[in-house]
Parts: structure tokens; sequence; C-alpha cells
């Protein structure tokens, strides 16, 4: 059988993690800042404009373009408004936050794949330190 199948164990246990996600408080708590955000049309054109602002400048940038006072200081006065703004920032946090939960649970699910075995604290402590170790493989590049 397929580790892919819909009724192979792994499957079974991602749709239990998927549950346990959508069911814990501090993710509907973060879900109703998203969707508040969604709603306030203010917030998402302020949002939009800061951010195709933001490209605009850094593809200046990469075109070797120097940045001029004014422009920097029109785009951080913009940054600093949206971060006033309570619905943006609570939905930037909110964003934040759960690309973080991503991550780590994308490590985790990585790290067990390439042990070939359920990471420890220890196992996560040498991948964060760039340490490759005895085991190799530890995210430096090895």
């Amino acid at each position: 059988m397929s580790m892919l199948a819909d009724d192979s164990p792994v499957m079974v246990k991602a749709r239990e993690l998927c549950a346990a996600i959508t069911e814990d408080s501090r993710y509907l708590e973060l879900q109703q800042q998203v969707e508040k955000f969604l709603d306030d049309d203010s917030a998402k054109l302020m949002y939009q404009s800061v951010h195709e602002r933001g490209s605009e400048l850094q593809q200046k940038q990469r075109a070797g373009v120097e940045l001029g006072a004014a422009e920097i200081s029109e785009f951080e006065s913009a940054r600093e408004e949206l971060l006033n703004n309570p619905v943006a920032r609570d939905f930037l946090d909110a964003q934040g936050e759960l690309e973080t939960v991503q991550r780590a649970i994308g490590k985790y699910v990585g790290m067990t794949l390439e042990l070939g075995r359920v990471p420890t604290a220890d196992d996560f402590a040498e991948a964060d330190s760039g340490c490759c170790g005895g085991g190799g493989g530890g995210g430096c590049g090895c």
C-alpha cells in the first residue's frame, strides 16, 4: 500500500494532525484575525499598497537604482500607518504565527524522513546549530 493512499496510516495521522490544528483554540483566534482583515476593505487596500510599493523599491534596488530619501521616507510612513492599523497588524501577526507553525511542522516531518526516526530535541538543536555532526545531513548542506 502506498503511504499516500487515503486509508494508509500516514494519511490517517495527517488528517488527525489537520483536525487537531483546526480545533486548536489559538488557531481559531488566528483565523478570526485573518477573517477580520479580509472583511476590512480599508486595511486590505492599505496592505496591498504597502506591499506593492515595497516590491517596487526592491526591484529598483536589484536593478542598481539608488533609492531617494523621499521615497524611502514615504514607504516607511505608509508601512508605519499599516502597522498602526490594529486589523492589519493583527493580520500580519496571525500570518507570521501560522507560517511559523507550518515551518515547524514541515521541519519535524522533514527531519523524520531524513533521520528515519522521530527526531529528538537534540536533533533539532544540532540542526539549528548548523553542525553536521557525525550523522550528516544536519541541514547545513553536507
